[in-house]
């Protein structure tokens, strides 16, 4: 059977540094770091970036189909945050709130690149072909057991991301952050600004949808995903 993975770009378990991942300690030391970025403290800017930055374009990335694009709407995105950062209430952690104005400086730029026509001039350049792609918990179909798995695989990694640029943007959006950045439905909830009832059933819509895209570019059945 053919493999069919979706493309991950960052590890969940990154944090600030000295930062556990969860709980009152990483809420306190969360806060300190935003007092230190509001203080226009440039390490903890570095910081954010270093963290950040390649998770961030990843993102951009798989919403635009273009490397330039991505690039640019990533450094917009860092410097929207820089200008807003006293803005940042800590309502949400800051890597949603980060997320959140990458997604709609994403938006943003879909929107204009529809009135200038030029959405359908999209670079598929390859991104993950620096990255694994081997835990992802998106759609899958098995194991590549042939001798030639790995001109297989990347050619089923192009068809993959053809068919998500091809998915309408409200769909995409939420796939990419579940099934390829590995949000929670909590967390998607609050990037997207969007009722959890509303991005579980866009998810699971816009899985249906690239499934049958995916199926008719292979040209043969795949079984089904894992579930959320």
């Amino acid at each position: 059977m053919l493999s069919l993975p979706l493309m991950p770009t960052a590890h969940r378990s990154a944090t600030l540094r000295g930062v556990p991942g969860t709980g009152d300690g990483a809420r306190v030391a969360e806060a300190a770091f935003v007092a230190r970025l509001k203080a226009r403290d440039e390490a903890a800017f570095t910081e954010l970036m270093e963290l950040y930055q390649r998770r961030v374009f990843a993102l951009v990335f798989r919403m635009l189909g273009r490397r330039a694009e991505a690039e640019e709407v990533t450094q917009e995105a860092f410097i929207q945050v820089f200008k807003a950062i006293d803005s940042f209430r800590g309502d949400a952690k800051l890597s949603t709130w980060l997320f959140r104005i990458a997604v709609n400086r994403s938006k943003n730029r879909m929107k204009y690149n529809a009135r200038r026509a030029s959405a359908g001039q999209r670079d598929l350049e390859s991104y993950a072909e620096r990255s694994s792609l081997e835990q992802a918990s998106g759609v899958s179909v098995g194991s590549v057991e042939r001798p030639d798995e790995m001109a297989v695989g990347r050619q089923l990694e192009q068809i993959v991301k053809a068919a998500i640029m091809q998915l309408e943007p409200e769909f995409r959006e939420l796939v990419i952050l579940r099934d390829v950045e590995d949000l929670s439905y909590e967390e998607i909830a609050e990037v997207s600004e969007l009722p959890q009832g509303t991005v579980k059933s866009r998810i699971h819509r816009g899985r249906s949808q690239l499934r049958a895209r995916v199926e008719r570019m292979v040209g043969e059945k795949i079984g089904k995903g894992k579930g959320p």
